[in-house]
């Protein structure tokens, strides 16, 4: 119970000097009064949790938070971030990468998205199946909170 309760100290903090600098309202943070500022923090949360406590199970959501929200942050701030599907695949690949760092499994995982982020990011013609994927990446684009609601139920699930 302990160990939970520094998981939320860290999300409480964080998620409180969010809403205390918009309540501010300072200039220099606007940029990051925005929902990707929110997945960052979740993400940071999850990986001081699991630095400081050396349980690292919840350092593949904590990784993939913290990447996705810088993602999303680059892309709407920056005109040199790639916005490209295999993005997603690296930024698991990389967080599956730092798992097997601290608990060595998940390696043959972490190469495997990490050669699909490399073939889809720097090869010039991809093949025609490749449609499948930008499909899939379009649909969770636009329906994420679907994504969101059973990625929930199956840990609701699981934990019974």
């Amino acid at each position: 119970m302990k160990k939970q309760n520094i998981f939320a100290g860290y999300l409480l903090i964080g998620l409180g000097i969010y809403f205390l600098l918009q309540q501010l309202n300072m200039p220099f943070f606007s940029a990051f009064y925005s929902w990707p500022t929110i997945l960052m923090i979740i993400g940071t949360a999850f990986l001081l949790h699991c630095y400081i406590t050396k349980d690292f199970s919840n350092i593949i959501p904590g990784t993939i938070l913290l990447g996705f929200g810088i993602h999303f942050h680059g892309k709407d701030r920056f005109t040199f971030w790639i916005d490209h599907w295999a993005i997603f695949t690296l930024i698991v690949g990389v967080a599956f990468l730092f798992k097997y760092a601290k608990t060595k499994s998940g390696l043959l995982t972490a190469i495997v998205l990490l050669g699909l982020s490399g073939f889809g990011l720097f090869s010039t013609a991809n093949p025609g199946w490749f449609s499948v994927i930008y499909i899939f990446i379009e649909w969770i684009e636009r329906f994420w909170p679907v994504v969101l609601v059973v990625v929930g139920i199956i840990l609701l699930k699981k934990r019974t």
